[in-house]
């Protein structure tokens, strides 16, 4: 067995379907951990079905890479699969075989295989599975770790001294082998950057303006959870003297958002279905690798909490979206199965104009469902005023609300 720390967030989520004729498509940004949760998985195909034959094809290996295309993963596995019984198929970073699709769409016709594959590239994978395999697939979105995960993996309490670490580091999983010194850390999350930045966006969309896309890359971080367009950021451009035409922006936003670098949220009506077009949020998948960026500054605090606590409802299962109604604004509207909650985060309410601001807003939504106030003050209990719950930000990220 391999030697790994259980996940249960994810691998409860796969079970119901181990054994089941869908495809598992594990998806995310790279070092998150998907290979380790197809390890967990084998570990429980072989002690549930001893006689399933385990094909692990790993497309970051060397041994692996005579397998460029469909065909080749066709004819490996025919050299490979013995006899007729259950087959238990692992590729990891499917999106490095050209056309894997046209392959698993003719095994997922086959009663005896059980498919599993992890990629790091959104588009790719969504387009290419809804085109060919149209109700032979489920996806898990997978992330960093959660606080909750974080303190598991490092065997810490649960502490607000933790919690600020883990704000500093963010949740790559692979950091606990290292020294939790900034350097170090830093220079690990600065080099999984590059990666991401050079092999998921540069060399995949043929991108040519590189010093562009990390100016980029370095203003999202800077404007992390403020309302951004394509047209301000040209603009912003342009008054340096880089004149980049608002279509490149778009396409270069979009880049780094199907490498699972950022996150798009965008605008909706707190009242209503509205959904604006134009200004968006970006916050980053991994707040690690967003302050080895940029830096780790305690000015930054709003930005990288507001960060946390998006990550932390997109772990829990929800889809989330900015409110906005005139003037007025919601941090985070979060929904799931039919159920709605309202978030609003600040780092600390200090005075009364900051309370009235953070509370104000929720006051004035006139439904029932459930609205926080989230918030690094010290506070000894989740409180209460006119419905509405203040809560210690580390203790909201520990429920999985």
């Amino acid at each position: 067995m391999t030697d790994y720390i259980d996940r249960p967030l994810y691998i409860d989520r796969l079970k119901p379907f181990i054994g089941k004729s869908l495809i598992k498509v594990l998806v995310g940004q790279r070092r998150v951990g998907k290979s380790y949760l197809l390890m967990q998985i084998i570990d429980l195909i072989k002690k549930q079905s001893p006689k399933t034959q385990i094909i692990y094809i790993n497309k970051e290996q060397h041994e692996f890479s005579s397998i460029a295309n469909s065909d080749d993963l066709f004819q490996y596995l025919k050299e490979t699969v013995t006899g007729n019984g259950k087959v238990a198929l692992f590729i990891d970073e499917i999106q490095d075989i050209e056309s894997f699709e046209v392959t698993l769409r003719d095994l997922a016709t086959r009663d005896n295989y059980d498919i599993y594959c992890t990629g790091s590239n959104a588009n790719l994978l969504s387009s290419e599975l809804a085109t060919f395999l149209s109700g032979r697939y489920i996806e898990i979105k997978v992330f960093g770790l959660s606080f909750s995960e974080f303190l598991t993996f490092y065997k810490l309490t649960d502490s607000v001294e933790n919690f600020q670490t883990y704000l500093k580091f963010g949740g790559l999983p692979y950091l606990i082998n290292l020294e939790t010194e900034v350097q170090i850390a830093y220079e690990y999350l600065t080099s999984i950057y590059n990666t991401i930045l050079l092999k998921d966006v540069v060399a995949r969309f043929k991108v040519r303006n590189v010093k562009f896309l990390e100016n980029l890359v370095s203003f999202l971080a800077d404007n992390m959870g403020s309302i951004v367009s394509s047209k301000k950021i040209s603009d912003y451009l342009k008054s340096q003297k880089i004149n980049i035409s608002t279509q490149v922006v778009i396409d270069y936003l979009g880049y780094l958002e199907t490498s699972f670098l950022i996150f798009k949220v965008k605008r909706t009506g707190i009242e209503g279905k509205k959904v604006f077009e134009i200004g968006e949020k970006y916050f980053f998948e991994d707040i690690g690798i967003r302050n080895a960026i940029v830096g780790y500054k305690t000015s930054d605090i709003h930005k990288i909490l507001e960060n946390v606590v998006y990550l932390h409802l997109r772990m829990a299962g929800y889809s989330v979206t900015v409110g906005l109604e005139g003037e007025k604004e919601v941090d985070f509207i979060a929904q799931k199965a039919g159920e709605k909650i309202y978030v609003q985060v600040a780092y600390m309410l200090t005075n009364q104009a900051t309370i009235n601001r953070e509370y104000g807003n929720l006051l004035e939504i006139p439904d029932n469902f459930p609205k926080y106030v989230v918030t690094m003050d010290e506070l000894s209990e989740i409180s209460t005023h006119k419905g509405i719950k203040r809560i210690h930000i580390k203790d909201f990220c520990l429920k999985l609300v």
